[in-house]
C-alpha cells in the first residue's frame, strides 16, 4: 500500500513536471514569435526610411544633419547583435524620424510631394503594426517571466535554464517627453 502511495505521488509529480516544463517552453516560443513580428515591421520600416530621405533630401537640404543622423540610426539598428541593441537603436531611430515628420510640416510643396504622401502614409501603417507587435511581444514578455517567477514552475525554469525575457519599452527618460520641433 505504501509503495503504491509513493508511486502515485511521484507520478503526480512526473505529470507536473512535465506540464510545467511544457508551458515553459510554450511561453518562451511565443515570445520568440513576438519577436519575430518585430523584426519583420522593422525590417520594413527600414526599407522604406531611404526612400523617404531621398524624398525629403530634395525640399530640406539645410535639414543634412537630421537626415546623417536617421541614416546612422538606421544602419545601427539594422547591425545590432542582440534585443537589447535592437531596441535601444529603435528607440532612437523613431524619435528620429518622428522628427523628420515634423520638418515636413514647414515644407508645403513636400507635403504636397505625391510619393512623399505615400511613403509617409506606409510609414504610419507600419509604425502601427510594429506598435501591435510591441504590445502582443511585451504580452509574451509578461506571461513568460510570470511563469518563469511563479512556484513551482520557477524550479524547473532554473533548472533547465529558462531566462527571463526583455520588454521592449523606451530607454531613455527623454524620449517619454513630447517632442519639440526647432528649425
Amino acid at each position: 500500500m505504501t509503495i503504491l502511495i509513493i508511486t502515485g505521488i511521484a507520478l503526480l509529480l512526473l505529470i507536473g513536471s512535465i506540464l510545467t516544463y511544457n508551458q515553459l517552453v510554450k511561453k518562451r516560443n511565443l515570445m520568440k514569435e513576438g519577436w519575430s513580428g518585430i523584426d519583420v515591421y522593422l525590417k520594413k520600416r527600414y526599407d522604406l526610411i531611404p526612400n523617404l530621405i531621398e524624398t525629403v533630401k530634395g525640399y530640406a537640404t539645410h535639414e543634412q544633419q537630421l537626415m546623417e543622423n536617421i541614416t546612422r540610426l538606421r544602419n545601427n539598428a539594422i547591425q545590432s547583435s542582440n534585443k537589447s541593441e535592437k531596441i535601444l537603436a529603435e528607440t532612437g531611430l523613431t524619435q528620429s524620424v518622428g522628427q523628420l515628420m515634423i520638418l515636413a510640416e514647414n515644407y508645403p510643396d513636400l507635403k504636397a510631394n505625391t510619393n512623399f504622401q505615400q511613403l509617409q502614409s506606409q510609414l504610419e501603417t507600419i509604425e502601427s503594426e510594429i506598435e501591435m507587435s510591441r504590445r502582443y511581444y511585451n504580452g509574451t514578455v509578461r506571461e513568460n517571466n510570470i511563469l518563469i517567477e511563479s512556484f513551482p514552475s520557477n524550479l524547473l525554469a532554473a533548472a533547465f535554464n529558462f531566462q527571463q525575457g526583455s520588454f521592449f519599452e523606451i530607454q531613455r527618460p527623454e524620449e517619454r517627453e513630447n517632442q519639440k520641433a526647432s528649425f
